[in-house]
């Protein structure tokens, strides 16, 4: 028995398609990049317009969440995410594509049915256990510290 297991494993090693490592790191670089410089071109414009840094670092993640969303909404971001991997699916654009697409893939049920509950399907989860890590880790500070 053990050696058919091992033949078994043997042949699907051989048989199973070699994947481009080194393009998809490329690509991932790439396209990542591509949305990083766009993120810090549309932070620059801010700045530009009067706002420090920090202003201007909420401003800019709402244009990204927004633009991530609208590529999604036609789309476009799918075959971002296709060619570049983790670089398309990391940034604050792949999670405004990780909220936006499954709401997508139910609009024809109607807005409230189908987008609205779909919406945070995905990101729901991460949301909810993001904030209460952050109220534990204050909690915590707060307790130890005194400091609010």
């Amino acid at each position: 028995m053990a050696s058919t297991h091992e033949n078994y494993q043997q042949l699907v090693t051989r048989l199973k398609p070699k994947r481009p490592l080194w393009s998809n790191l490329l690509w991932a670089f790439i396209v990542g990049g591509i949305i990083c410089t766009l993120g810090q071109a549309v932070q620059t414009f801010f700045m530009h317009h009067g706002m420090t840094a920090k202003e201007a670092a909420s401003p800019t993640s709402v244009v990204m969440i927004a633009l991530g969303s609208l590529l999604t909404g036609l789309g476009w971001y799918d075959r971002v995410v296709k060619r570049g991997g983790m670089g398309g699916s990391l940034p604050i654009t792949g999670f405004a594509n990780a909220m936006v697409a499954p709401a997508m893939e139910f609009r024809t049920e109607g807005a409230i049915m189908g987008v609205g509950s779909r919406l945070f399907t995905i990101a729901g989860p991460v949301l909810a256990y993001g904030l209460l890590a952050a109220f534990l880790v204050s909690l915590v500070r707060y307790l130890l510290t005194g400091v609010a």
